[in-house]
């Protein structure tokens, strides 16, 4: 006979979540999405990143800023609790990683990146995390600022994730090589 499976409320949920204690380094994990047309995207944007214990986020470009009710519906209020910015110049925020020592990580699909199964960071590694535009990519002018370039490893037939997933494989891959 099989046992009942209850669920948790949403209550004891919240409550764990707040009583966990974020792992070491996510804090040091800042987000980047540049040229990201889709205001859902950027909402899944801000909840992944509030999910993982992410601090930062930046927009630049034309990426869409809250407020909006669109990133407000993806995001479920995470847009209040992760810190974020925006400008139109991506260099400003170039600058910025090489100012507070922060390693770029562009993710792209190029001959030079690196598979991010194959990239497991020090544990005292500063990392800002480069996402592009949802159909080109990370502009050429951004990926010659990029310390690093990675690439999440495909098997099947199409070539690329929604920018949301690619996000969400990015940040558990972090979060995975700094709990071991």
């Amino acid at each position: 006979m099989s046992r009942p499976i209850q669920k948790k409320t949403t209550r004891e949920i919240f409550e764990e979540n707040r009583n966990r204690t974020r792992p070491p380094g996510m804090s040091d994990v800042v987000l980047w999405l540049h040229n990201v047309r889709s205001m859902h995207n950027v909402g899944s944007a801000f909840r992944t990143a509030d999910a993982f214990g992410i601090d930062s986020l930046f927009l630049s470009g034309y990426t869409p800023a809250p407020p909006r009710p669109e990133i407000s519906k993806t995001a479920l209020g995470a847009e209040e609790n992760v810190s974020w910015s925006h400008k139109k110049d991506p260099m400003e925020y170039a600058g910025w990683c090489r100012e507070h020592g922060y390693l770029l990580a562009g993710l792209e699909q190029t001959h030079q990146s690196r598979l991010l199964t194959e990239y497991r960071p020090g544990g005292d590694t500063k990392l800002c995390l480069l996402f592009g535009n949802e159909v080109t990519g990370v502009e050429a002018d951004l990926l010659r600022q990029c310390d690093l370039l990675l690439e999440i490893p495909q098997y099947g037939a199409k070539h690329s994730f929604n920018i949301s997933v690619s996000i969400g494989i990015t940040l558990y891959h972090f979060l995975a090589t700094r709990l071991q």
